[in-house]
């Protein structure tokens, strides 16, 4: 039975392959980035099908463990990400397709680098720091 229902097909993913074709080619165009929400439209387990056979694997996976298990995919169309989150069962919590050039979510926070600034000096500036 669960293999019958990989293959319903709410007729969504086409659309929203035009839609990240349309959104890639502002991103070019003007580095307009678009965040497109699959969990906000009929979206069935053939239409996932669809859109991962079109837009295929990338190169770069990331995942973050922070309050579930956030899933972060380059596709084999360079500017389309997959990022999807999941709580702490494993559970899909939200699904999205960002066009952009690096998805947010993995960008180091300004905050985060101020304070990694100072852990480093704080490391360095210990007597047993490695000098070489």
């Amino acid at each position: 039975m669960a293999e019958l229902r990989s293959h319903i097909s709410t007729g969504n993913a086409r659309p929203v392959l035009h839609e990240i074709r349309a959104a890639l080619e502002a991103l070019l165009a003007t580095g307009t980035e678009t965040i497109i929400d699959l969990g906000a439209i009929p979206f069935a387990a053939g239409d996932e099908r669809l859109l991962d056979s079109v837009l295929g694997p990338g190169e770069v996976v990331a995942t973050i463990r922070a309050l579930g298990e956030t899933r972060v995919q380059e596709t084999g169309i360079a500017g389309v990400w997959r990022v999807d989150h999941f709580d702490e069962d494993g559970e899909t919590l939200s699904r999205f397709v960002e066009i952009t050039f690096m998805p947010e979510i993995l960008r180091t926070q300004r905050a985060d680098a101020e304070q990694a600034l100072d852990t480093l000096a704080a490391r360095l500036a210990r007597p047993d720091a490695p000098t070489h």
